[in-house]
């Protein structure tokens, strides 16, 4: 594997937290530290990273929601531009299915949250499906980048017992870690000159929420199509409420798999359990898809495979740095995905 590549896949997880992290990503490539910052910058510059920063666990603060509008196909181009123009949504996708449209709503609190999916609703005169999370399995796109698939299961976390929010007082760090690291020789050191604190008192904190599960991860965010993942698919399945915990873990521990979630069900929308598989090809994703549904013994429950084809937008959760006042993040140009053939 190439050091460019590297800097982007081995970093994933387990970013150092030191005072010189840069100085250590160099000493393990072979590029001196000038050449480790040129090149992430370059990544971030052109959409294969989005950020160096943190994955919050579910429930560690702020809110978000899955939602999801049926758009009739003459107005795609229109409701999907108000749908990304909102500084809520961090995610925008077109999918194959008749609920054709799915975003991700963040903001500070869960009123925050509903005005925003509701705001939508007004401007594009559309419902949306509001399909909120009841448990998370697997939260981590942090896989392998050198298969056709994540090739390997999901690293193992340990079980987290539900968290308490985040207390106020360590917000403003928050919304750094979920913003991104600067990309400077002490990038620490300049968070916490801002926080008027102390450059150990960074790294630690970052520490110590990693050690509760707060953090998911910490590390290099890709964008997966960027780097050669073109085709993702949703599998959203109908499970007893009695069965999806098991089913869920089950699904959670098959490699390929890169996210495994309980969601709350919708009027016409029966399914509860979500799975999704990142690939470079249709062919290869619908080959997991079908392994690991027969792996959790989920082939007797009705299913449903959402391919995007298209993305309108992709960005940083908002949600512990608010949007009510925030400027619309500008989407990536679109791209793509594994259209239907």
């Amino acid at each position: 594997m190439n050091a460019d590549l590297r800097l982007l896949n081995d970093w994933q997880h387990g970013f150092p937290l030191c005072r010189d992290p840069f100085g250590v990503l160099a000493a393990q490539t072979g590029l001196d530290r000038e050449e480790v910052l040129a090149q992430l910058q370059a990544a971030q510059d052109d959409g294969r990273i989005s950020r160096i920063g943190g994955v919050f666990a579910h429930g560690s603060g702020g809110d978000a929601v899955l939602a999801a509008m049926a758009v009739p196909p003459h107005r795609i181009e229109a409701v999907a531009a108000a749908v990304s123009a909102h500084p809520g949504v961090n995610h925008n996708y077109l999918r194959e299915h008749h609920h054709n449209l799915w975003f991700v709503m963040t903001g500070a609190d869960r009123h925050a949250v509903e005005m925003g999916v509701s705001a939508l609703e007004h401007a594009t005169g559309l419902p949306a499906l509001r399909l909120r999370m009841v448990r998370p399995y697997r939260i981590d796109l942090g896989f392998d980048l050198c298969g056709d698939t994540a090739h390997q299961p999901m690293r193992a976390t340990a079980a987290v017992a539900s968290l308490a929010p985040l207390p106020s007082s360590q917000w403003p760090l928050a919304r750094r870690v979920e913003a991104g690291l600067p990309l400077v020789e002490r990038p620490y050191a300049q968070w916490a000159d801002e926080l008027g604190g102390d450059e150990d008192g960074v790294t630690e904190r970052i520490g110590q929420w990693l050690a509760e599960g707060r953090l998911k991860r910490f590390g290099v965010v890709v964008r997966h199509h960027e780097l050669g993942f073109s085709a993702n698919a949703m599998t959203v399945f109908d499970v007893p409420d009695e069965r999806v915990d098991a089913c869920g873990q089950a699904l959670a521990e098959q490699a390929g798999v890169t996210l495994a979630y309980r969601r709350t069900r919708a009027e016409g929308w029966p399914y509860n359990l979500y799975a999704m598989v990142h690939g470079t090809n249709r062919e290869a994703v619908m080959a997991v898809i079908e392994r690991v549904t027969h792996a959790a013994g989920l082939a007797s429950h009705p299913r449903e495979v959402l391919f995007s084809t298209r993305r309108f937008k992709q960005t940083g959760a908002r949600r512990f740095r608010g949007w009510s006042v925030a400027p619309a993040a500008a989407p990536l140009p679109e791209v793509p995905h594994g259209f239907a053939r």
